[in-house]
């Protein structure tokens, strides 16, 4: 995977309060910024994303003929850097625009209820997906060893292939990863289809979120659980097995490479890693272990800026977010 954050010469479409992100791009402030701030200092602001019949080019004997392309339609926006328009997509007639502007409105509204504050925003692949994220103030402690946040993390795309989603993330401050953990199945999310104005549905998304705000109730309930569970390094072998099969001896030697480094990955975190220090041996640093391979760790398609392309698999990707909650509940089940 290369570079996803969009730059722009030495410029970036990414601001972040008071922390450096992964890939030290984009403007970090020395303190929270607003949903306008987002739009500016992000370079998020003014693109007016908007709809424009799709046409295709057919060439013959007679040379190049345009041909309408019947229900169709590609987004396109003015690109904040250039000013230039720009396609990002093919969508349908149903398909409604939202606005970054739109975006950042949505979750001012939110603010309004939650007190929660603007963390970070960007754009990721080109301007095709937007992410913004809200910290919320209350911290929950898991034992004496883990401090734990919750985000609102809020994502769009502009090309068609997702929907304006929300989710509920709990995020460990010593590291600054992003974790998903299931909760009897609950995904500590909502959905809004690009058929209609996200704005006049925060109603909806604050019963939804007031839904994911008592799931983390239920996370601070179940990892106590698991600080309190002793994991042998055995248990901990069979949980990461579950999880990425067994070797297989007849595989080729890419694979057996690629296994056989993740299985010593996992085991110096699991065995030597300064960040299980105060949690080592129980049943919380086996998901931690797992939660940090993935974000930091697992491979990734990339021959630079790799740390950039793990933090890009993390918000665009499904497979770390369905690794994350298996070994969740693994771990829970341990305990």
């Amino acid at each position: 995977m290369a570079h996803e954050i969009e730059t722009h010469g030495r410029q970036a479409a990414a601001v972040f309060a008071r922390e450096d992100a992964w890939h030290r791009l984009g403007t970090t402030l020395e303190d929270v910024f607003t949903a306008e701030e987002a739009m500016t200092i992000g370079h998020l602001g003014g693109w007016n994303v908007r709809k424009t019949p799709l046409q295709g080019i057919d060439l013959d004997e007679n040379g190049a003929n345009l041909v309408d392309v019947p229900d169709r339609f590609a987004t396109v926006r003015t690109n904040p850097f250039t000013g230039q328009a720009e396609a990002l997509g093919v969508v349908g007639t149903s398909y409604a625009v939202i606005q970054n502007e739109e975006h950042a409105d949505t979750l001012n509204q939110l603010v309004e209820d939650s007190g929660a504050i603007f963390d970070t925003a960007g754009s990721l692949r080109g301007g095709r997906q937007v992410f913004v994220s809200l910290r919320l103030p209350e911290t929950m402690r898991v034992g004496d060893a883990d401090e734990i946040r919750t985000n609102i993390v809020a994502l769009n795309s502009h090309d068609g292939t997702q929907a304006f989603r929300l989710l509920v993330t709990p995020v460990r401050v010593v590291c600054a990863n992003t974790q998903a953990a299931a909760i009897a199945n609950h995904t500590a999310s909502v959905s809004i289809r690009h058929t209609t104005n996200a704005s006049i549905q925060v109603a909806r998304i604050r019963d939804a979120l007031g839904l994911s705000f008592r799931y983390i109730e239920a996370f601070e309930a179940e990892a106590e659980k698991m600080i309190q569970q002793t994991m042998t390094d055995a248990a901990f072998a069979g949980i990461v097995e579950q999880l990425y099969g067994t070797h297989d001896p007849l595989g080729s030697r890419r694979s057996r490479t690629a296994a056989y480094e993740r299985t010593r990955e996992l085991e110096r975190l699991w065995g030597d890693a300064a960040t299980q220090a105060n949690i080592r041996g129980t049943a919380w640093a086996g998901y931690q272990v797992i939660v940090e391979y993935v974000d930091h760790y697992a491979p990734v398609r990339a021959r630079h800026e790799k740390a950039t392309a793990r933090a890009a698999r993390l918000l665009t990707s499904e497979e770390p977010t369905r690794l994350k909650e298996r070994a969740w509940d693994l771990c829970a089940a341990a305990s």
